[in-house]
């Protein structure tokens, strides 16, 4: 098993249990902000090109994908690579590591993840900047530390 694999499976795992335990926002000011941010400038992010919703969560359409869009029930399939703003990668899942799948929805990840697909349709490429909130909040979880911003570049494989 390759290093890749083992942070895949470790952090598929760290997703779920977050997810599971509910973790939540908190409105302590020391908190960071995506607006007042500076991210690695490997990320590539402008975040005036990014769209934002109304829970806080960012994000882009690198590529668009084909088809009908990501919906709530049903199961997605990803490739995905997850980085701290300071650029740190924290887990990746590539072309040749089987897809991670979860069920758009359902409460299997992260608010920010599971939010972040809706609307993604096979073949596109997504960047999400995640607020801690939408995160795992004031936990830290494996390498990722306390109240840390999340950016995932996500290709959607498929959709049942």
């Amino acid at each position: 098993m390759t290093i890749v694999r083992i942070r895949a499976t470790t952090t598929l795992a760290l997703l779920l249990a977050a997810a599971a335990c509910g973790s939540g926002g908190t409105t302590d000011p020391s908190v960071p902000t995506i607006e007042e941010t500076t991210f690695a400038p490997s990320l590539g992010i402008t975040l005036s090109t990014f769209t934002k919703t109304a829970s806080g969560l960012y994000w882009k359409d690198l590529v668009v994908g084909a088809g009908s869009g990501a919906t709530v029930g049903k199961k997605v399939s990803i490739h995905y690579v997850g980085s701290l703003a300071n650029g740190t990668q924290f887990d990746a899942n590539g072309p040749s590591d089987t897809p991670f799948s979860f069920t758009i929805g359902a409460g299997q990840v992260i608010g920010g993840f599971d939010e972040g697909l809706r609307g993604m349709a096979v073949g596109g490429k997504r960047q999400l900047i995640i607020p801690p909130n939408l995160a795992y909040g004031s936990q830290a979880v494996g390498p990722i530390p306390a109240n840390s911003i999340l950016v995932f570049t996500i290709d959607l494989v498929a959709i049942q």
